[in-house]
């Protein structure tokens, strides 16, 4: 009897985010996400489930991997100040894959409302952190949006910038948390 083939997770989940980074949401049939991660498709569906389970583990994935980097930059117990600094410096952090990664996140989100309520749970919680009751967190809540924004405004290619621009971007939004402090 043969021993019994398991299937790497992590690297079905690299596959279905080539394929949607070079083809769109389109791509992303369990057909192709099988082919391209060479295992069939009863063992696709044996690990996901469906189309729609895939598609929630690459938005765990996504999720996850930034909330690491915030974590690299804060450290578990961290300030809300502290987290926002965090938030601001993962966000600045971007590069190719990063920035392909994001596209195909977000072209995927849009194949349907119920992929975005992960995502939108995951935005309360930041800001709700981020009240308007406190000048602290006003300023908080306005160095992520102005950090989230400068992201996905590179990651959709919609402005083209030199390392030095970007840097000093981030370098503001740094100082709208912590004006007084010293920023990288």
């Amino acid at each position: 009897m043969g021993r019994r083939r398991t299937i790497d997770r992590e690297s079905v989940l690299d596959s279905a985010e080539q394929l949607v980074q070079k083809g769109g949401a389109t791509a992303l049939t369990l057909d192709a996400v099988a082919k391209a991660a060479g295992i069939t498709k009863g063992g696709l569906q044996y690990c996901f489930g469906n189309k729609d389970d895939l598609i929630t583990a690459m938005i765990d994935r996504w999720i996850a991997a930034f909330d690491l980097e915030i974590e690299k930059y804060a450290g578990p117990k961290a300030s809300l100040a502290e987290r926002a600094r965090a938030y601001v410096m993962a966000c600045r952090q971007i590069d190719a894959a990063t920035q392909a990664r994001m596209v195909g996140m977000l072209i995927t989100l849009l194949q349907s409302p119920k992929y975005l309520n992960r995502i939108r749970e995951w935005y309360a919680g930041w800001f709700g952190d981020c009240n308007a009751t406190s000048e602290d967190a006003r300023q908080a809540r306005t160095a992520i949006f102005a950090a989230e924004g400068a992201f996905l405004l590179r990651s959709f290619g919609f402005i083209a910038m030199d390392q030095s621009g970007w840097d000093t971007v981030f370098t503001d939004c740094l100082r709208l948390i912590t004006p007084q402090a010293e920023t990288p």
